[in-house]
């Protein structure tokens, strides 16, 4: 396997996309942050003083995908024609789910994956007061489709 990023020397280059198709793509990514119970009782009940976490992360998440190509340093700018996060109340943690889509010439997988990981450090930083032994764990892609690599899903390729 050959890595895009890296010329005939081993030197870092960005990837030139100006020959690739146009096509629609779409990445899915997930996230998770554990917490003591009583912090996700508090946010639940919007018992954080610094306002209402998941909202927060949500827009924090959205914000952060917008940023993804001044965060990675061989990261395209792309257009974002949609990114949304969800959230998913468990016993001790929290899942986050994001959706990006683009046409573009070059996938938006870092995008997706920017946004959960932008919106778990916002969720520890609103909840960091009551507990700072949160964890963020499970950061991976879920799904990716469009381009010339095709569709990926988790659990199909591994």
């Amino acid at each position: 396997m050959e890595f895009t990023h890296l010329d005939e020397n081993g030197n870092v280059k960005m990837v030139d996309v100006s020959k690739k198709d146009i096509t629609l793509r779409i990445a899915k990514a997930h996230g998770k942050i554990k917490m003591k119970k009583e912090t996700l009782n508090a946010i639940v009940s919007g018992k954080i003083i610094k306002g209402n976490v998941l909202t927060t992360a949500k827009i924090a998440g959205i914000m952060g995908a917008k940023k993804t190509s001044e965060l990675i340093p061989m990261c395209h700018n792309i257009f974002i024609s949609k990114i949304d996060i969800d959230f998913k109340i468990n016993e001790d943690n929290i899942e986050i789910f994001s959706m990006a889509k683009t046409e573009s010439k070059t996938g938006i997988e870092m995008e997706a994956l920017t946004a959960v990981n932008i919106a778990a450090l916002t969720i520890y930083d609103m909840c960091k007061a009551i507990d700072r032994g949160m964890e963020i764990t499970e950061i991976y892609l879920l799904e990716k489709s469009g381009g010339k690599s095709g569709h990926f899903k988790r659990g199909d390729n591994q």
